[in-house]
């Protein structure tokens, strides 16, 4: 079955964004428990590349297509998972990059919201939190997508949200404001 193509990221509203990821219908694999068949030979990289058998992974329809088959284990594994089988998938980091930012609006009225490489949508909010984990190569910006599936923040992404933070109202804790909800952004 073909792919919608996805909209350009560009042209949409926030509230458009917002319908796009209400609507988006994903299998239900909290409700998928098949019996464990081993190792998928597959790989995230941090950088959001899928390999397969080590090759990278071009067709991106293919890698949106796992990507909603993608679930996030209580042991903190990751596993691509159908009513029949459940492999599982080394991921480096995160499973998601969020590649674009759209932000509408200043301070407590901002509306923040990302484009994944596998062209999903997420707007930042209570429900889908924006949280920073510091590294030795510095700080790790993540959004919650779904099912404790996360998405790493793109370096130039967080550069925008950090100068969204150092212009914010609150001079104290550096921070950006999502759909009502505040997020400190430094570790």
């Amino acid at each position: 079955m073909p792919m919608t193509p996805q909209p350009d990221f560009d042209t949409l509203t926030v509230a458009d964004i917002a319908r796009l990821a209400d609507s988006d219908r994903l299998p239900p694999v909290d409700r998928w428990h098949p019996d464990h068949c081993g190792n998928s030979d597959m790989r995230i990289a941090r950088d959001g590349t899928w390999y397969h058998q080590g090759s990278p992974i071009g067709r991106a329809a293919m890698v949106r297509a796992f990507s909603r088959i993608l679930r996030r284990e209580p042991d903190g594994g990751y596993v691509l998972v159908t009513p029949v089988e459940k492999l599982d998938i080394a991921v480096e980091d995160a499973p998601f990059v969020a590649v674009e930012l759209k932000a509408e609006g200043e301070g407590r009225n901002a509306t923040l919201a990302f484009r994944l490489n596998t062209g999903d949508v997420v707007t930042a909010s209570a429900d889908h939190p924006l949280r920073v984990v510091a590294h030795d190569d510095g700080p790790h910006p993540y959004v919650h997508v779904r099912g404790g599936l996360e998405a790493l923040i793109a370096r130039p992404v967080y550069y925008e949200l950090a100068e969204r933070a150092l212009a914010g109202e609150d001079g104290a804790t550096p921070g950006v404001w999502s759909a009502g909800t505040f997020f400190p952004i430094a570790p």
